[in-house]
């Protein structure tokens, strides 16, 4: 069963898919989510209160790519670089456990800035 989401960020909103591993499976049944966005980089992310342990954690992950960080408890989207980035990479603070990801532009986060609330909720599949 595919399974969307809509995360909307004052003005922005973007649509997502989730894949199948437990975490996002977590994150569904947690919605909806509010937070504060943060911005590092090409990066949003905001704390939950989610305590979820890293799954196939990744070091460097993808344009558009929504993901878990453990540390902070938080959502992150991916966008662009990062402060810890090299190159073209796009690299998290530390590993993050991709669990779906941004359908369409990512790249309209840019706008979002810190100090944004920020809603995740249940979308139409």
């Amino acid at each position: 069963m595919v399974r969307h989401i809509q995360i909307t960020a004052g003005e922005v909103s973007v649509r997502a898919e989730l894949n199948e591993t437990e975490t996002a499976e977590a994150v569904w049944d947690s919605l909806p989510i509010e937070g504060v966005v943060n911005t590092w980089g090409d990066e949003i992310y905001f704390s939950t209160p989610l305590v979820l342990p890293l799954e196939a954690g990744r070091e460097v992950v993808e344009l558009g790519d929504f993901g878990y960080w453990p540390p902070g408890r938080a959502l992150c989207i991916f966008f662009g670089p990062t402060p810890a980035s090299k190159g073209d990479e796009i690299r998290p603070a530390s590993a993050v456990t991709v669990f779906g990801r941004v359908i369409g532009d990512a790249s309209v986060l840019r706008a979002v800035k810190d100090g944004t609330q920020v809603m995740v909720r249940r979308g139409e599949s």
